[in-house]
């Protein structure tokens, strides 16, 4: 069966988080749609749940998070919350600083 020479599907993809984490800067066009971003989103929460502490700043995590839609950036806490209910305290901080950025985006 012939192979397609199109561009692997984000799903596909190994997604270098450690090297997004040590900067803080995603490549650009990495994200190209809503579909993208959420994929990415749900990762990055994983990523960040199985990384022994320390692994990561919240300095840079808040940088990555800055460079995605505000939408993406509350979906990313709802599914934190979700996945690992406890962990919230760790990212505390982060967590507080963007829920009352955005306040007004939760109830919509």
């Amino acid at each position: 069966m012939p192979r397609s020479s199109g561009p692997i599907p984000f799903a596909a993809q190994a997604v270098p988080f450690h090297e997004f984490l040590e900067t803080g800067k995603l490549p650009e066009g990495l994200i190209t749609s809503d579909y993208v971003a959420e994929q990415f989103v749900e990762r990055l929460v994983h990523y960040v749940l199985s990384v022994p502490a320390g692994s990561f700043t919240m300095a840079h995590l808040g940088q990555l998070l800055e460079q995605l839609d505000p939408r993406h950036q509350i979906f990313f806490f709802k599914r934190l919350k979700e996945t690992s209910p406890g962990s919230l305290k760790d990212f505390a901080p982060l967590y507080y600083g963007y829920m009352n950025e955005f306040h007004s985006l939760l109830f919509t």
